[in-house]
């Protein structure tokens, strides 16, 4: 049976993604990633409490030198607009407010560095799992099915052995689908963090600001979707 590394922001769509591919794998690694965001300790509180529901290992990564070349308020404390329906009409504009240069890139190539590295160690062999889902109209070119399959493309000329592979369990389904399937796997769903700028805590719950992009993507998929939403917002 092979095992996993899973990309595990903390956020909606990689938790599902864990939760979805749990049982196809011997073991599970959710691969963290410390890049400067503002968010950090709500992201980083929810990767590690579903790791332990999961019985998955826990592994943080430091790449801070990202978030320095990143000038989004994911990364630097600045003032941004609520993302509305009237911004979500302006597509790359609003997308591009909150683009970190790169990112989904220079994780999956980290996360395939640890890949290659346990098998040409220990014949270990691991797939790499990324939480992406289809976006629709609103998306950003790394979130993409042909991102994946460009990627895996590359992993056969950038690795020895060549037959490591990027899986996107989700990559079908939309905002309110990969909701519905949280359900149905019984996903807690406030222990998952979607905002990219953090509120901080109440209690042992981490709070989303509600106005930034993917706020607004999360309580609207929520919304239509149907399925109670167990999160909190400060607006």
């Amino acid at each position: 049976m092979k095992n996993a590394i899973v990309l595990c922001s903390g956020g909606l769509d990689s938790v599902v993604a864990a939760y979805a591919v749990r049982k196809k794998y011997a073991n599970l690694i959710f691969l963290f990633f410390d890049y400067g965001q503002r968010a950090i300790k709500e992201e980083e509180y929810c990767v590690k409490k579903i790791a332990k529901l999961l019985n998955a290992m826990f592994l943080k990564l430091n790449l801070k030198w990202l978030g320095d070349l990143s000038n989004t308020p994911i990364n630097k404390i600045k003032k941004f607009k609520r993302t509305t329906d009237k911004n979500l009409e302006n597509d790359d504009k609003d997308v591009l407010k909150w683009w970190v240069p790169c990112r989904n890139s220079v994780f999956l190539i980290n996360a395939l560095a640890f890949a290659e590295s346990f098998y040409l160690n220990d014949k270990d062999k691991y797939e790499v799992i990324i939480g992406l889902k289809n976006e629709g109209r609103i998306f950003m070119k790394d979130t993409t099915e042909r991102f994946v399959n460009k990627f895996n493309e590359l992993i056969k000329e950038a690795t020895f052995h060549g037959f490591y592979k990027v899986i996107a369990p989700l990559i079908k389904l939309d905002k309110t689908e990969v909701i519905a399937l949280g359900k149905k796997l019984n996903v807690p769903f406030e222990f998952t963090y979607s905002c990219y700028v953090g509120s901080r805590f109440k209690g042992k719950i981490p709070i989303h600001c509600g106005r930034c992009l993917n706020c607004v993507l999360r309580k609207k998929g929520f919304y239509w979707s149907g399925v109670r939403d167990d999160s909190l917002y400060k607006e």
